[in-house]
């Protein structure tokens, strides 16, 4: 793969936020660039690093078309876990994918996990491990995009998954989605630290416009969150930038030891906070020793713009404004958020009716890291009480 070699970055601290990278070529057999402008990831590190990759599908009430497209996309290599919270009753939307997983795998030996949010066998795994962050005032895991990623990062864990991916199950192009896992794997094979973070930028995001595709280039909430990021960024260092252009990436993967390492916010906050929290804890050198490993090797973010377009289902305003009130609450209650930057956010949430004169942004709700989860433990408890865990060629 050829790509834009990352020229320049902003160091924030231990924290390495690198330009937008695009995508100069998909597949090359080019092993020499003479050029320093441009990088060449050889296709067989690609390939290897796919297999240690596990892609993690998020999913709820989706159409089983674009599932089964997302799925047949993914490179065989990379084991692919499925966290649902579709309906199980009235109709049953899980009995469905199941079908769809299981008709896929016998066609496919793919290697699967797939196993949904609200089982309780989770629910008991996270209890008996001493992790209760996860779970709602009935007991079980809670309902939300966050909760449903962090249960597949375990699950990664659980079968020695050396990078996670995350691939939202309602992408139209299923050459897209291939095109994800290859993109991820090149900004591994870009980094220098065991701590590293790629987040896609879409090269186009078409909607249906007086009858026709127009080509926009960012989504609504994109651009507003971009917006705020690089100010809070802007603020620290004195000096302004656009560098941040992922704030919603819900196409992302990091390595497992930075994965780790991250508390995560519950829903759609999930994404821009994971920035959040890395300027916060390592853009600053303070309580190095906690973090010795880290702090010495840095954390690089690497964002990539991909070649394909992405055309995902439309759910509405009503989700757009979810988002934005999810996503710029992430940055309003940063300690690193200045009064003035505040009252921007505020203002805007206003202004879009998002939020009434008299409200103040609501605090994400934050889960700790789960480095201190046993994963075996884990995994024996939750075989133990499941009702829904099904693995396929693992």
């Amino acid at each position: 793969m050829l790509l834009e070699a990352p020229v320049y970055k902003e160091i924030f601290g231990a924290v390495k936020i690198y330009e937008l990278q695009k995508v100069i070529k998909m597949d090359t057999e080019t092993e020499d660039v003479p050029m320093f402008t441009v990088q060449n990831i050889p296709r067989e590190d690609i390939y290897r690093t796919i297999g240690e990759m596990a892609i993690i599908v998020p999913m709820k009430n989706e159409k089983l078309h674009l599932v089964d497209g997302v799925l047949k996309a993914i490179p065989h290599k990379s084991p692919i876990i499925i966290v649902s919270n579709s309906k199980r009753e009235g109709p049953n939307r899980y009995r469905q994918e199941v079908d769809l997983v299981k008709h896929f795998c016998n066609l496919t030996h793919s290697k699967v996990i797939m196993i949904h949010q609200r089982d309780p066998g989770l629910a008991e795994a996270f209890r008996e491990t001493g992790y209760e962050d996860i779970l709602d005032e009935n007991g079980l895991v809670r309902s939300g995009k966050g909760e449903g990623m962090l249960i597949g990062i375990m699950l990664a864990r659980a079968i020695g998954a050396k990078y996670v991916g995350f691939i939202d199950a309602d992408n139209y192009i299923p050459g897209a989605v291939n095109e994800y896992v290859k993109d991820y794997a090149a900004g591994f094979l870009m980094s220098e630290s065991e701590y590293a973070m790629v987040r896609l930028h879409w090269r186009h995001k078409p909607k249906v416009s007086r009858g026709t595709l127009y080509f926009r280039k960012w989504g609504r909430v994109s651009e507003i969150t971009n917006r705020y990021l690089n100010q809070l960024i802007s603020e620290k260092t004195t000096f302004e930038t656009t560098i941040m252009a992922t704030g919603n990436a819900g196409e992302h993967a990091m390595t497992m030891k930075l994965a780790e390492i991250m508390p995560f916010s519950t829903g759609y906050s999930i994404e821009p906070y994971e920035i959040v929290y890395l300027l916060e804890r390592f853009g600053s050198w303070e309580n190095v020793e906690e973090f010795q490993d880290v702090f010495d090797q840095g954390i690089e973010i690497f964002q990539i713009e991909t070649l394909n377009p992405h055309f995902h289902e439309d759910k509405g305003q009503e989700h757009v404004k979810e988002m934005v009130l999810l996503s710029l609450p992430t940055i309003y209650h940063s300690k690193l958020a200045s009064e003035r930057l505040k009252r921007q956010i505020l203002e805007d949430l206003r202004m879009h009716g998002i939020i009434t004169e008299t409200e103040e942004p609501p605090k994400p709700r934050i889960m700790r890291p789960i480095k201190d989860i046993d994963p075996k433990k884990w995994m024996n408890v939750l075989e133990s009480n499941q009702e829904t865990l099904l693995r396929f060629d693992l």
